[in-house]
This record gives structure tokens, sequence and C-alpha cells, in this order.
């Protein structure tokens, strides 16, 4: 009792709260209309979802002409430039997602409140984390946005491939989660407190083993986050099997909060430690680049290609953290700016091309690579939005992702340290490696015939076989060697081979509007750039306190 008695409640700012409130009262929303009137308004509920993310907007705008800093928690919490600038494009890539699912949750006859109330709630745990300037607060923040995206990726419970998806990334996420906790014990056994500046104190000049650990297995924890190899195995499987929406919304948002924890621990908590993170991350970010463009260079379904492009993607994200500590200030605020950038520009040119292959399946109902071709002939429309996209990634102007790889080149020259100039020639290999799989889709698009037959991966478990050959088609069995070399038939998964009429994709409104919103995007970065580097100027980061 004497306990209870002697709390004092925190001052609480409430409209420096304000963006995190809205995003959990459109989330109960949800879940009470859902309660209330069932399927009365279930229609309605991607409508609410959409409308109460474009309302967070609103006090994100307000505080950023506000310009103030907020500080919360004994500085464990802070509302600044740069948290308001990550919050607004998570929110922004939620709503993008949003429109995505519409109408591939309704006519996939999923469970479409919970849908976009887990949706919601891992968009939450993303807002907090920009905001989390201490351990506790970015663990928290993680779980928030981890436990409802385990969920996520195995909506479709009825196939053998999705629930994979979903206890796979469950699994590998909880040993993650485990290894990244047991280094934040030890940080703080190390350093006495959990604030990025008590441990950036504490480990001024300490290089002990003990505190070569401790982080190295936060950064590991994180580089599952963010699909960083060799700790990239969950990605390929999750991001086929996981719904359209949910795999765009992993690759996008959940990469993204991963990067905004890395930047407060490495830039801020982990300034002392600049011995022992440097060299991690350059072997990191070499590593991811080069294996995640091999990869994906011999993959034959766009969604598994989309995968290890975006583990690459991540490699050039994490090249400004190699060297961030080299040279003058002007270069740690080179490198934040960098990844900052890169974040923002990658999210709207990744989420296109996710939107463009949920548009084209809806007539290919195919994943192969093969399944685009002629895509011109019959679409296109899409066919440039795709050429666009793709474009973007590969970092070939006008599109905006050719100013996202000139700031990380920027910040390798800014460095201007051997071990700098030779990172800069493995992203510039790289990103030729990358133009190879990218240019193999365009192909199939713009030169290639309409294929007579596409490529349907089924599961064999929720097809009868009956149905199947009514339907006139042909049956690739998996075929796999069992201990004696003996090749026998597996019924998990088969190769439907489907006849192909070429004609209009149906093309709704909110699928329309994400393609613009995107495209558009992905233009405006690209031929105006210093609208984008001037958010990355802006970020500053504050530790509160």
């Amino acid at each position: 009792m004497d306990v209870m008695l002697a709390f004092v409640r925190p001052d609480l700012d409430w409209h420096a709260l304000a963006p995190e409130l809205t995003l959990l009262a459109v989330g109960t929303l949800v879940t009470v209309a859902d309660i209330a009137f069932d399927d009365k308004v279930r229609r309605l509920m991607p409508t609410l979802a959409g409308v109460g993310l474009l309302a967070t907007l609103i006090p994100i705008l307000t505080l950023a002409t506000d310009g103030a800093e907020r500080p919360m928690f004994d500085g464990a919490y802070v509302v600044d430039d740069f948290s308001l600038v990550l919050k607004a494009l998570f929110v922004l890539a939620g709503y993008i997602v949003v429109l995505m699912s519409v109408d591939y949750v309704r006519d996939g006859d999923y469970y479409e409140n919970e849908y976009y109330t887990l949706l919601l709630t891992s968009l939450l745990g993303m807002v907090m984390m920009a905001s989390s300037r201490d351990l506790v607060s970015v663990f928290v923040a993680l779980e928030l946005l981890s436990i409802p995206a385990y969920m996520l990726a195995a909506w479709r419970k009825g196939g053998p491939r999705s629930n994979e998806a979903g206890l796979k990334y469950y699994l590998m996420g909880v040993f993650a989660s485990a290894v990244m906790l047991y280094g934040m014990s030890l940080l703080f056994g190390v350093t006495g407190g959990t604030d990025f500046g008590t441990i950036a104190a504490g480990l001024s000049g300490d290089s002990s083993p003990l505190v070569i650990v401790a982080v190295l297995f936060v950064l590991i924890g994180f580089a599952f986050k963010v699909s960083a190899v060799p700790f990239h195995t969950w990605a390929p499987d999750t991001y086929e099997g996981a719904p359209t929406p949910v795999t765009a919304f992993l690759s996008v948002a959940s990469k993204s909060a991963g990067m905004v924890a890395l930047l407060g621990l490495v830039f801020v908590a982990f300034e002392g430690a600049a011995d022992v993170v440097q060299p991690f991350f350059w072997v990191l970010a070499a590593v991811t680049m080069t294996v995640g463009n091999l990869i994906a260079l011999r993959q034959t379904n766009i969604v598994r290609m989309l995968a290890y492009s975006g583990i690459a993607q991540g490699g050039f994200m994490l090249v400004p953290f190699a060297v961030a500590f080299e040279g003058s200030s002007a270069t740690l605020a080179s490198a934040r700016e960098a990844v900052v950038v890169y974040m923002i520009i990658y999210a709207f040119m990744n989420l296109g091309a996710f939107s463009v292959v949920l548009a084209v399946s809806r007539r290919t109902r195919s994943g192969a690579i093969t399944s685009y071709g002629g895509l011109f002939s019959y679409a296109p429309g899409l066919t440039v939005l795709m050429t666009l996209f793709l474009a973007s990634l590969a970092g070939i102007p006008p599109a905006g992702g050719w100013f996202a790889k000139f700031v990380v080149f920027r910040t390798l020259a800014d460095a201007s340290t051997p071990a700098g100039w030779v990172l800069a020639a493995l992203v510039a290999v790289n990103a030729v490696i990358a133009f190879g799989y990218y240019a193999r889709v365009l192909m199939q698009m713009w030169f290639q015939p309409v294929p007579e037959t596409v490529e349907v991966g089924i599961d064999a478990s929720t097809d009868e076989p009956a149905d199947l050959e009514s339907a006139g088609a042909e049956l690739e069995p998996a075929a796999v060697e069992d201990g004696a070399g003996v090749t026998v038939e597996t019924r998990e998964r088969r190769t439907l081979l489907v006849p192909f009429v070429p004609g209009p994709i149906p093309m709704t409104g909110a699928l329309a509007a994400a393609l613009v919103i995107t495209a558009l995007a992905t233009l405006v970065t690209g031929i105006f750039p210093g609208l984008v580097s001037h958010f990355g100027d802006v970020s500053t980061f504050n530790i509160g306190g």
C-alpha cells in the first residue's frame, strides 16, 4: 500500500502523445464496432482504418509546425523532428497497405475486423519505436509491432504455405528477441542504466569482452528484424506465404522500424563502441548486399525475387552505419540523413512494386516471373508503372531510387577511408548485379509474348484432385528424394498449369489509389531530391533527458 501511495504519475504531454492515442482510439473503434455490429459494419472496416490513419497525420503535422522537442518519462520517450518524420512515414505506409488490402481481404473472405485491428496495432508499435530513447521502451515497441505481424503472416489459415510463413517468422522472431534481450540485460549490468545517454557514457572507453558481447547481441537481434544476412532465412518463405499486402507491409514498415531502432542505438547509445560497431556493419552490409542480389538472380517467383531484393536493399541501408564515426561530426550527420532518405524512398518504390504484383495477380493468379510475359500488350499502364518502380529499385533516374543510392555514396565519400572506398566499390558492383534481375522482369513485360499457360502454386492439401482435373489443368507434383535416394511425390505443394487468356486487369479504386500515390512519390523524390533531402536534414536526433 505504501508503494502505491508513493507513486507519482509522470507528467504527460498529451499533444506529443496524440498520434499514438489516435491510433489506439481507431484500433479500439474497429474492435468495438466488430463486437457491437458484427457483419453489419464489415465493409466499413477498411474505411475506418484508412480515415483513422489519415487523422493520425493531423497531430503529427501540428507537432512538426510547433517544432518543440518534447521529452517524457525522464527522456525514455522523445518527440522531436526525427521521430515525427518517421512517424509520418509509418502512417503513410500503413495507409497504402490498407488501400492494397481492401479488395484482397474482402475477396478472400478473411476476417476483416481482426486484420485491420492487428495492422493498426503493429503500426502503433512502429510509431512508438520512432520516439523510443530507452532500451525498455525500444523493446516494448518492438514486441508491439512484431506480435501482430506474426499473426498477419499466417492470415491465410487454409493454406500450409501461410501457416509455414507465420510459424517461421514467429520462431525466428522469438529467438532474435531472446538474444537481443540478453544483450540488453548485459548492457544494463555494465552501464547501470537503460536510457541511451547513460549507456553512451558507460560504454565510452570500455572495450571489455563483456561490452563487445552485449553490443553484438543487441545488434544481431535487430539484424533479424531488417532481414540482414545471415539472419534473413525467414524472409523469403514468409514473404511468399503471407498475403501480398502483409508481405508489402513487412518488407517496408517492419524493416524501417528496425532501421529506426538501429539509428538510435548506433548513433547515440553505442557511440563509445564504434570500434565494435563499424566493423560489424561493414561485414553485415557487404554480405547482405551481395548474397541478397546473387540469390535474387536465380528466383523464378516475383515475390521471392522482391524478398531477396528487399534483403539487398537493406544491405544498402546498412552501409552508412559502417562509416558513421569516421572523420568529423559531419559524417555522422550525413550517415543519419542517408539512412532516413533511403527509408523514405524505398518505402514508396517497394510498396508500388507490390501493388503492381497484386494487380497483375488478379488476372494471372500466378507469381511466376514468366506470367508477366507480354504484359504491355494487355495492361500498358501497369507495365509502365512496374517499369518505374523497378527502375527506382535499380537506381535509374528520374525515379527516386537514384538519389537513395547517391546519398549512400556521398556518406562513403565524406568518410574518405580505405574501408569506405572498398565498400563503395561493393555498392557499385551490387547495384549493377541488381539491375540483372530487375531487367529480367522488364524483358518479360515489354519483349516476350503472352504465355499460353501460367504456373499457379497450390496447396494440394486444400484442393481436391478431381476439381483440378476437371478444370483442364496439368499437375506437376513437387518431387523430393527420400532417404534411399528414390524420387517421391509430395502432397503439400504442387504446381498447377492453367491456360491463360490475356484481357483487361480488373482495377479497384483502392488499389488504383495505392498505385497513384506510390508512383507520384517515387517520381517526385527522383525529380525533386531536395524535398526528401530536407526531411533527412531536419531529422536531428534528441536523446531527451
